[in-house]
Formats: C-alpha cells, sequence, structure tokens
C-alpha cells in the first residue's frame, strides 16, 4: 500500500512538472457558462453565466436543489453534454487550455489522463457484462498503455488506494456492493493521476454510514495524491466538513460562492440560509424544520427579476423586476439585492440572519 501511493504521487508530481502552466494557477476555471436545450419552442437555458475556480488541490463543491443545473453545468465542464443540450456562452479553462474550443479527438488525450469523471450512478457507468480488470485495461489502453504487466500492476495499485482486494479485478460489477462499485469508479477516475476529479452526486444511492466512508475516502486519497475535486450534491450537510469552497446554484444560476464554512456561519443569500435550515442540527435545542416553500421556476418561465424572489422571505418590490448581480459579501459574492448600493429595502425589512457553528450539522 505504502509503494502504491508513492507510485501515483511520482506520477502525478512528473506530470504537473512537465506542462502545467503555473503551479499556483487554477486547474479550472469557468467563466460565464452557459448551457441551452434546444427544444420545439426554442432555446431553454439551463445554465446562466456561472462562474467558479478551482485550484490544485481544492475541494469545491456545488449544491442545490434537483433541478438547479448542477449536473447540467458539470457535464458542461467535462464537454460531456449530448443533444439537444449545447455549450451556448462562456469559457472553460483547463490548465490554460479552452476545452469549449476542442474537438473530440482533441479531448481524448486530456480525459482520463488529466481530467476523470464519477458518474452519478456507477452501476450505470460501469459496463455490466464487462469484469472491472477488462474496463481498467480498455481505459488504459485507449491512452496508450499496452502492456499486459503494467495494466495489471496498475490496476492493483489504484484497487488497493480505494480499498478494494485485487481479486475483484475478475469481478463484474452486479457482484459489487454499491459502495464497492463507487470506489471501483474512483479507483478507475484514478489510472493516471488526474489533475481533477469531476464528481456527479456519487454518494446519492448510498446510505448515511457509506456515504462519510465514502467521503474520507476521496479526502484521503486527495491528501496523499494531491488532486483537485469538483463535487455536486444536492446534500448541503454532507460536504459542510469535507470541502473548502461552495457554490450554491438555483434556478441554473450561481447565487452564493466562498468558503465553506464562511457560507454555513454566515450565509449572503436568503437560499443558502433555506438550504441550511431545511436540515436537522444534532446540537443545541429542538427547532422545527423550516424548509422552503414553493418549488424552483421552470426553465421556460424564469421572473422577470431574481429567479428566487417568489419563494423569498425578504425579498422586497424591487425584487420582483430588478435582476441582481453578484456582490461581494466578505469572503464570498452573493446574487441579492440584499447586499447591492443602488438597491436598499425599505426600513426595517429584514435581513439574512447569521447561521452560527451550533446550527450547523
Amino acid at each position: 500500500m505504502t509503494g502504491t501511493s508513492t507510485d501515483v504521487r511520482t506520477t502525478t508530481t512528473e506530470r504537473a512538472g512537465a506542462d502545467e502552466p503555473g503551479r499556483d494557477a487554477p486547474v479550472l476555471e469557468v467563466r460565464g457558462l452557459k448551457v441551452v436545450y434546444d427544444t420545439a419552442s426554442g432555446p431553454v437555458t439551463a445554465v446562466d453565466g456561472v462562474d467558479l475556480t478551482v485550484n490544485p488541490g481544492e475541494f469545491v463543491a456545488v449544491v442545490g436543489e434537483s433541478g438547479c443545473g448542477k449536473s447540467t453545468m458539470l457535464f458542461g465542464v467535462a464537454q460531456l453534454l449530448s443533444p439537444p443540450a449545447r455549450i451556448a456562452g462562456g469559457e472553460v479553462v483547463f490548465r490554460g487550455q479552452s476545452l469549449v474550443a476542442m474537438n473530440d479527438k482533441q479531448l481524448a488525450p486530456i480525459r482520463w489522463k488529466n481530467l476523470s469523471v464519477v458518474m452519478q450512478s456507477a452501476m450505470n457507468a460501469l459496463n455490466p457484462v464487462k469484469r472491472i480488470g477488462d474496463q481498467y485495461a480498455d481505459t488504459m489502453r485507449a491512452h496508450g498503455v499496452k502492456e499486459k504487466a503494467e495494466i495489471t500492476k496498475r490496476s492493483e495499485e489504484v484497487l488497493a488506494l480505494v480499498g478494494i482486494d485485487r481479486i475483484h479485478l475478475r469481478s463484474y460489477p452486479h457482484q459489487l456492493s454499491g459502495g464497492m462499485r463507487q470506489r471501483a469508479m474512483i479507483a478507475m477516475a484514478l489510472l493516471f493521476a488526474p489533475e481533477l476529479i469531476i464528481m456527479d452526486e456519487p454518494t446519492s444511492a448510498l446510505d448515511v454510514v457509506a456515504q462519510r466512508s465514502l467521503m474520507l475516502q476521496i479526502k484521503e486519497l486527495q491528501r496523499l495524491l494531491g488532486f483537485a475535486v469538483l463535487f455536486v450534491t444536492h446534500d448541503m450537510s454532507l460536504v459542510s466538513h469535507f470541502s473548502d469552497r461552495l457554490l450554491v446554484m438555483y434556478a441554473g444560476q450561481e447565487v452564493e460562492f466562498g468558503a465553506t464554512r464562511t457560507v454555513f456561519d454566515r450565509p449572503a443569500h436568503p437560499y443558502s440560509k433555506g438550504l441550511l435550515e431545511a436540515f436537522p442540527s444534532i446540537r443545541g435545542p429542538k427547532v422545527p424544520l423550516v424548509g422552503i416553500p414553493g418549488a424552483p421556476p421552470a426553465l421556460n418561465a424564469m421572473p422577470p427579476g431574481c429567479r428566487y424572489e417568489p419563494r423569498c422571505p425578504f425579498a422586497y418590490e424591487d425584487c420582483k423586476t430588478v435582476v441582481p448581480a453578484l456582490y461581494q459579501v466578505g469572503g464570498s459574492r452573493a446574487r441579492c439585492l440584499l447586499h447591492s448600493p443602488d438597491h436598499q429595502p425599505p426600513a426595517g425589512q429584514p435581513v439574512v440572519a447569521v447561521v452560527t457553528d451550533e446550527e450547523v450539522l
């Protein structure tokens, strides 16, 4: 196990030093990303102007309700969109290269080798009629690794990293538990020691014990190998102790982005506060779960002003007509007119309350 970790870490260091544009530069920069779905009645915007950065070795989480555009944004970043979805604007820059400008042939050497993706459902992502070892071998052969002994050695190394016995290289996906399938997918993502791993709700099909075990393993692998993670989930409490920074999405837009502890302790957007109040606390007195009334707007029928206004307990008249920009609030940025110097709420209007550590799960 010790030798395996050293081998992988050496691979990471050599690759980064060879062609990285700058050791301290962001691994990933997303600027104004816009994704639309072409429908019979016209294009529908599912991701609208999202900006984010992921630094080397950083864990960035993306949270929000189902249907808010998290997975579509992730697929846009990874260049895995298929019709009727398409990127309609913005940039995705990975290690100084624009992924949006690349075709499939140009993207092929980057995928898995420098950037890997772990899908939401490992049972769907893994080929059900091929053994785990054969799927690893196919991936390595596609990137030029031909020697059978090297393929076997590398496959055993990555399985050991995620705590799975090498005997399971001969297993089919249905012979593994849900947690083992997810770890087998993470092992596949580590075959070439990439700089960035994108994960689309990898814990959604697991129970809470298996979720925590998987998250701890991901963080330990990060510590050993130094890769960055872009982690998409709908469970805000899951990432509270694991992520470095947090992007909160609502109705296809970025509504808050900042350090995870800052967002949890001092949420700057009413939607972030609502998500926090939807989870029970294990400390302090009993309080009723508040939740968020209503539902997100339809993608083809967005409100003219703030998209969260119909559900927001802090909304005032301007929120119905004025589209909020992203405002800097301490160490975070938030899309809310409560922080606008040009649109101040009426006297006596409540502001977003501070959430303390004791109130956070």
